[in-house]
């Protein structure tokens, strides 16, 4: 018999009243704005009635540098989330609201897999209770603003030519990438070249992400800049006059979102800031509801663990001011044969025959990512915990040399068949990340506040990335010197790269050295609090591949949705 699709496991689901999965974690039934049956609001007023609980283990998810296809980090998240009741351990899972540009593009949902998955899955990989759209239209009521405070004189002394305030979608679409605004009469507009992103890449999802309070998002939102005078001082959204109208349309979206496992674990769901060009990271919100609400906190952080864990540890901990226990890098077969450099994965084609057949040797070759990521973790005092995604394909010998990989770099390590198990086939990994989160932890982020911008660039690139050197084209050092002066310098760094490589160039597999990292322009993020180089080809609005899933998604006769994975 064939194995069900996510889809239809999810739609198979045994689920609680929200209200008994809140109570498990603490939360008053006072405290849950319903959205249908199935998901909820959590009020921010937890955050102080939470207060005098005790703090749960916090934990980060993140991995080895990925294929295309992902290495299953949610599915992985949910699991070992699902696992600690089987430990007797009562855990809470944190984790993004998927963007639909993805979900209808190649990826597909971000729900997890088989029997370890957020449930309902179409309801969150599909709007969800709506915070992705609040986002669009506050990012771009901003735009709006912006276009009209131009049309009407220019009272700011915004210099036409240097706004750097775009518009956004949560779609993937190349053809709004760059676009001429304000054509026709004299009515419609200045014209002048502008664009869109998408909104995972918004500022105001960073906001979102890294807020503590309505109070802090409000302020946050008015320190946005939306570009700079003919003198190079910035013009900030208060200036503008619309940081106020920003907040009134994100009040609702700023209370996280309650669902839960196919095993009933909660699950709290908010913010999606994308992995490879925002921070990658849920909201700091939810987990200062989660820290409470047992005796786990499980968190993910987007792509390997260059990426996402980086910026959890340099700017969501900086942030948030909570320190993690422990962190899971979760590895496959198929990712470190990837890594050799022997094989080619496509995303939506079929794997390379020659990377099934067994070969541990070559898993022992691309192992010098997952040793590279282990470090990556350690350098920030943090005890790291190897979980092996096992695939059906997989041969013992080639989960033996992962093994010794792990163990040669005194790292945990656990076989995972959560997948096909649900939190049965995580248990092992669980009692692992119980005792490292149980061992002392000598947190630390990897620079000061007041180092400057491009050595904080460049402490990431060399110790995270492993690179010889940073190069700077003359646009970025023009970049870089203007945030300094204008007092941008305190912020920490969100570097813009590849997800697929430790490099900024996605053909360098394993753990490349001797390369530098070329940094062609730097954005400031002044209100979400960092600033970010864009490195390599990196694109902040995505394109539709030749067979996009949007093809395959329907309503069938009974108005169930299909074709969603």
């Amino acid at each position: 018999m064939p194995f069900p699709s996510d889809l239809e496991i999810a739609q198979g689901a045994h689920l609680k009243p929200l209200s008994d999965i809140a109570a498990d974690m603490g939360i008053g039934a006072h405290l849950l704005e319903p959205y249908g049956e199935n998901v909820a609001k959590i009020k921010l007023a937890a955050i102080e009635e939470l207060a005098d609980r005790p703090k749960a283990r916090y934990v980060v998810v993140s991995a080895i540098t990925p294929t295309p296809l992902g290495e299953g980090k949610t599915t992985t998240t949910v699991g070992l989330g699902q696992a600690m009741r089987h430990i007797d351990k009562r855990a809470t899972i944190a984790i993004r609201q998927p963007s639909m540009g993805p979900t209808f593009g190649i990826k597909g949902g971000a729900a997890g897999g088989g029997y370890s998955q957020v449930v309902p899955m179409e309801i969150l990989n599909l709007h969800l209770t709506g915070d992705f759209h609040a986002v669009t239209a506050a990012h771009n009521l901003l735009s709006a603003m912006v276009d009209n405070d131009l049309f009407q004189g220019n009272p700011s002394g915004l210099d036409q030519h240097n706004i750097t305030w775009r518009r956004v979608m949560d779609v993937n679409d190349r053809a709004l990438r760059n676009i001429i605004v304000g054509l026709g009469a004299r009515l419609d507009g200045i014209p002048r070249q502008t664009g869109f992103d998408i909104t995972a890449a918004s500022e105001v999802m960073a906001i979102l992400a890294l807020t503590t309070s309505l109070a802090d998002m409000r302020a946050r939102l008015g320190r946005i800049v939306v570009g700079y005078t003919k003198d190079s001082v910035p013009v900030t959204a208060e200036e503008i006059g619309c940081a106020g109208g920003m907040a009134a349309i994100m009040k609702e979206a700023a209370k996280p979102n309650l669902m839960q496992t196919l095993e009933n674990t909660p699950v709290l769901v908010h913010a999606g800031p994308f992995g490879n060009i925002a921070t990658g990271n849920s909201s700091i919100i939810a987990d200062l509801i989660g820290i409470r609400g047992g005796d786990y906190l499980i968190t993910e952080a987007g792509f390997g663990a260059d990426m996402g864990a980086e910026r959890f540890f340099n700017i969501k901990c900086r942030a948030s001011g909570l320190t993690p226990d422990a962190a899971v890098v979760v590895a496959t077969v198929r990712a470190l044969k990837s890594h050799s450099g022997n094989h080619k994965i496509v995303a939506g084609k079929e794997l390379p025959e020659a990377l099934l057949k067994e070969n541990p040797d070559e898993v022992h070759v691309g192992g010098a990512n997952l040793r590279k990521q282990i470090e990556n973790i350690r350098i920030h005092g943090v005890s790291p915990v190897v979980a092996i995604n096992a695939f059906p394909d997989d041969h013992p010998s080639e989960h033996q040399a992962i093994r010794e990989i792990a163990e040669s770099m005194g790292a945990r390590v656990a076989v995972c068949n959560h997948f096909a198990d649900g939190g049965r086939g995580a248990v092992e990994l669980a009692e692992a990340v119980v005792e490292a989160a149980e061992e002392e932890t000598h947190f630390a982020v990897l620079y000061p506040d007041d180092a400057s911008l491009k050595t904080k660039i460049e402490t990431v690139a060399a110790k995270v990335y492993g690179a010889a050197g940073v190069e700077y084209s003359a646009t970025a050092n023009k970049q870089l010197d203007n945030y300094e002066r204008n007092g941008f310098g305190n912020l920490p760094v969100c570097i813009a790269k590849t997800h697929l490589s430790i490099s900024s160039d996605a053909a360098l597999k394993g753990a490349p050295t001797g390369w530098s990292l070329w940094v062609r322009e730097v954005r400031a993020s002044v209100g979400a609090g960092f600033v970010y180089p864009i490195c390599g080809d990196m694109r902040t609005m995505p394109g539709l591949g030749t067979k996009p899933a949007a093809s395959i998604i329907d309503l069938d006769a009974e108005g169930n949705i299909v074709g969603l994975s």
